[in-house]
């Protein structure tokens, strides 16, 4: 039985059950893809029927604040699909985690969070700790822009790769 290590992206690893394994981690990956692309085109059709619904009732063919802000809060939800579907692409294409399209992603979440949060509804703990998120979020985004180095997971005992760059 011939096995191809080359596709295993572990290092140092010539086991053929772990290259096994890897495989079965790539099709599950892949199936992620797909039932991505199923979440998006779900959200489309959500945001579509929502709307619809909104501006059929009265007043006809006109929208809330609250109307708006539920449609922001719908839009950027498929925004941010989107993105794990593209950090699920690059996983597939590179093997890498690119780690600044990973925070980029979390700070569309979190300012997705802060578009829908009812200020009048939320206790200053919970804005304070969103906040708190959103600065080291920054923070960490930022730092690694400015590094321009690529990170190693190996370096961490990981057994993948992942690379500052997106």
């Amino acid at each position: 039985m011939d096995h191809n290590f080359d596709e295993c992206h572990i290092q140092g690893s010539n086991d053929p059950f772990i290259c096994f394994l890897q495989r079965i981690l790539r099709l599950s990956v892949r199936m992620l893809a797909v039932l991505m692309t199923l979440v998006i085109l779900w959200g489309i059709l959500d945001v579509i029927w929502v709307l619809y619904q909104r501006l059929l009732e009265p007043p006809f063919m006109l929208l809330q604040i609250n109307d708006i802000l539920a449609t922001f809060g719908a839009f950027m939800a498929v925004l941010i699909a989107i993105e794990i579907f593209a950090n699920i692409v690059m996983y597939l294409q590179q093997d890498v985690i690119h780690i600044r399209l990973v925070l980029a992603t979390a700070l569309m979440a979190a300012a997705r969070k802060v578009i829908v949060l009812d200020f009048k509804e939320t206790e200053w703990q919970h804005v304070a700790a969103l906040g708190g998120i959103i600065i080291s979020l920054g923070i960490s985004y930022w730092l690694l822009a400015h590094r321009g180095g690529a990170v190693n997971s190996h370096e961490n005992g990981a057994g993948g790769r992942a690379n500052g760059q997106g």
